[in-house]
């Protein structure tokens, strides 16, 4: 109602504010949405469907093999989306991963992995955050909704001040840039987008406890409708370092989160996270990573 009530000049100046903003941020994009002309097919073509006007896309694990695909182009800094729809049913020991990896030795990492489980049992998101070949820096939470049912958006905001996983918009997961303090932080390495089904019975249900149930094979997850709008690496970090309308992501508006953000991320640590790596005092023998005692924003 209080909508309504504004001003029709105060409703055109949002309106025009609104519409520049999407003009700066398209500006960047970089996506196609063609998967075949945006992403490579990097592991069993065969388990590989993509519509016809390359928008949407299936990978397929069986006792055969698993599949993937990674983007043509790498990155430093940006924001990405992909809508993702999860196996439906009975998933345990099956891993959907979409996450951008720098494929170093000394690799940088960002990654949200779905962790299948019985069926009637909630799926697991798992993130986790490599920095200078170094990891154990795993978050888990349950979504608050079905992600079999329906498509739902995963993005990540990757800039010079923060990492920011987000689901439907809603921030879950923040990794702050505090390298002056000697926390690694990914900075330096160009990323590709990496998308992966694959059977990870090992670990990824009960600790390696449930197994995949082959007799429930084929096992489908979807994607589309996704969106790079991302620094191309072209050699030099300070091309996409620098803040400009072009690298949006970098302006000091996105240095932390906004008020209704923070509100967000606060309501998904306090009734959805499952587990927090700067929480698991056993696992480090009492020495948490530095980064556990330093702001998040």
């Amino acid at each position: 109602m209080t909508f309504v009530k504004r001003s029709k000049s105060f409703v055109l100046l949002v309106f025009l504010i609104s519409s520049l903003l999407l003009r700066v941020s398209e500006a960047s994009v970089v996506s196609s949405g063609d998967f075949n002309k945006d992403f490579l097919v990097t592991w069993s073509p065969t388990h590989v469907n993509t519509s016809s006007d390359g928008r949407s896309r299936t990978l397929k694990l069986d006792q055969e093999s698993g599949a993937s695909f990674s983007s043509i182009q790498t990155f430093l800094f940006g924001k990405i989306d992909m809508k993702i729809k999860l196996i439906p049913g009975t998933s345990q020991g099956t891993v959907v991963a979409y996450y951008m990896s720098s494929d170093q030795t000394n690799r940088d990492e960002i990654d949200f992995e779905f962790l299948g489980n019985v069926n009637g049992h909630p799926y697991i998101l798992q993130t986790n955050i490599y920095a200078d070949g170094v990891d154990n820096r795993e978050e888990r939470i349950h979504l608050w909704f079905d992600p079999t049912k329906d498509f739902h958006t995963y993005s990540v905001l990757w800039n010079v001040y923060q990492i920011v996983f987000m689901v439907d918009e809603i921030p879950i997961r923040l990794y702050r840039n505090h390298s002056e303090k000697g926390v690694p932080y990914p900075r330096l390495q160009p990323m590709s987008i990496k998308v992966s089904l694959w059977n990870g019975e090992s670990w990824a249900t009960s600790g390696g406890n449930e197994k995949v149930d082959w007799s429930k094979a084929p096992f489908v997850a979807s994607f589309g409708d996704y969106k790079i709008d991302a620094c191309i690496w072209k050699g030099n970090p300070t091309l996409c370092k620098e803040e400009s309308n072009e690298n949006w992501w970098n302006k000091n508006d996105f240095s932390s989160l906004t008020r209704v953000q923070k509100r967000w991320f606060k309501w998904v640590s306090k009734y959805h996270l499952i587990y927090d790596y700067c929480q698991d005092y056993a696992r480090f023998h009492n020495k948490l990573p530095m980064e556990c005692s330093l702001p998040k924003y």
